[in-house]
């Protein structure tokens, strides 16, 4: 089972691992603060450092308990090497930023616009971010005011919190996950790591977010589209 490093710091760039085992490009740690694609958030790209060089890393994906990072070419590489991991931040810090820009639009949208919208899904880029939702009353003209809201709530700031609670004390807490796969995945669990952006919202997710709301500038509406009734998109954009 991989250590994986990005639960307990957030903020780390770089460290140390051993290689547990190879498999062609596909190279699996002890430990590792690279990011596996996973809940709407892309996985970390960077490089592994050795003794006879450096290997661009261009996918970390989950594999049971482990974490497989795969590397253009992995040649020189055995296991046992010692490696040292450094994280392209720009591109992580950019993710984590959009991670919590959409916990913040959704908890905006459920206290403050609808009490029967629910978001379905979302997913986040480097430049800008989708969120989908269940909500017929959603337009653009509502989407903007979200928006407002959302940007009000960043002007006053909010820490950020993360902390693990007991399985049966995460079924006690209505719309903790707010999708089925979400719901789903909390009865799995013995213990459920939960976001919280303080005195605002608390969601079960296993992603990468800021310290405070502080940190995401201004949310930008960037579109909106309407597919249906229970079928409505927007894309934000941060400044």
């Amino acid at each position: 089972m991989t250590e994986k490093l990005y639960l307990k710091d957030m903020k780390m760039k770089e460290f140390d691992a051993t290689v547990v085992k190879l498999d062609g490009n596909s190279v699996y740690l002890d430990r590792t603060a690279f990011y596996p694609t996973g809940g709407g958030q892309p996985n970390d790209i960077g490089k592994l450092v050795f003794g006879n060089g450096e290997l661009q890393i261009v996918d970390v994906k989950k594999d049971g308990d482990d974490v497989v990072h795969t590397v253009q070419d992995a040649n020189g590489l055995k296991e046992g090497d010692s490696v040292h991991g450094i994280i392209d931040w720009d591109t992580r810090y950019a993710y984590m930023k959009y991670h919590t820009a959409l916990h913040l639009v959704d908890a905006v949208t459920i206290k403050s616009f609808s009490s029967n919208g629910i978001m379905t899904g979302g997913q986040i880029y480097k430049d800008r971010a989708r969120m989908d939702f269940d909500m017929p009353t959603l337009n653009k003209e509502l989407g903007q005011q979200i928006i407002d809201k959302a940007n009000e709530e960043i002007l006053n700031g909010r820490r950020v919190l993360v902390k693990e609670i007991s399985r049966d004390e995460a079924l006690k807490i209505p719309d903790l996950a707010r999708t089925a796969p979400g719901r789903e995945l909390i009865n799995r669990l013995e213990r459920v790591r939960i976001v919280e952006i303080e005195g605002l919202d608390s969601q079960a997710d296993g992603g990468l977010h800021v310290d405070n709301i502080k940190e995401l500038g201004k949310i930008v509406l960037n579109g909106y589209k309407n597919n249906g009734a229970h079928s409505k998109r927007i894309e934000i954009r941060l400044e």
